[in-house]
């Protein structure tokens, strides 16, 4: 195999990911045909070349491989991004996501942090419909909706799994969402409950925090646990530099005991 024709020149035009195996190698076997199978799904995006390490010890050595199977993601000529062993289907599918160069995320960044807009949330709204498959376009738009249309942002981040690397804000949204349908009352803390979850409605974060820790300091145990999640899911999906996380968190924490 020309490696320099079949990896780093083609790297040049699309990503190459190569699987450093060997058929004695029985890891290598048990990833083969997952990495595969994962390549024709995603055939638009990026190659898969196959290196045997029998058969081109100088790549191997080149390349430092000391332990197979060894997955390299090479972009430019470059190798950007790598692992060893055989992960699992979800893994890989996570590091890809990861660490598959997409020129159409360039200026993603810039259309999250200027959501908070009218015209920057229409720019991203605009962004993910004509980008459903970019996980960090569709989490970031529902993160800016979550406080303000609360189902259409936990009708984004459905399809997010708990491996995916934006598992976390989805999870925070799906909590936010489960504040909002609280409904019944246990007592003194189930009532801060209810208080929080009208003071989200009415988009006061400063009075829903108050009463989520008030929840927490009378049960936070009321409702599977919730106004422990809530106020965590709140304080992350504001951000550590957000005035409502910088003035309650530590009173949150000194909730807690």
């Amino acid at each position: 195999m020309d490696f320099q024709q079949a990896v780093l020149d083609k790297s040049f035009e699309r990503p190459v990911v190569v699987d450093f195996w060997a058929p004695w190698c029985g890891p290598c076997r048990v990833l083969g045909p997952t990495i595969e199978q994962l390549a024709e799904e995603q055939a638009d995006k990026w190659d898969l070349v196959k290196v045997n390490t029998e058969e081109d010890p100088e790549v191997a050595q080149q390349y430092k491989i000391m332990s197979i199977p060894n997955v390299k993601l090479f972009h430019k000529g470059e190798v950007v991004a790598e692992f060893t062993g055989a992960q699992p289907r979800n893994m890989i599918e996570r590091w890809l996501a990861e660490h598959i160069p997409d020129e159409r995320k360039a200026d993603l960044q810039s259309l999250i942090e200027n959501a908070g807009t009218p015209e920057g949330l229409a720019q991203l709204e605009a962004f993910v419909a004509e980008n459903p498959d970019i996980q960090e376009a569709v989490v970031g738009l529902a993160k800016h909706l979550v406080f303000q249309n609360t189902p259409k942002a936990v009708e984004l981040v459905a399809h997010v799994k708990a491996a995916d690397e934006m598992a976390e804000v989805a999870q925070d949204i799906r909590t936010i969402a489960e504040l909002q349908a609280f409904n019944s009352t246990n007592g003194q803390a189930g009532d801060a409950l209810q208080a929080a979850k009208a003071a989200l409605a009415q988009d006061d974060q400063t009075q829903t925090i108050q009463q989520l820790i008030e929840a927490t300091k009378l049960d936070k145990s009321l409702a599977n646990d919730l106004p422990r999640r809530a106020s965590i899911a709140l304080f992350r999906l504001l951000g550590p530099a957000h005035p409502v996380t910088k003035e309650y968190r530590w009173r949150f924490d000194m909730a807690l005991y």
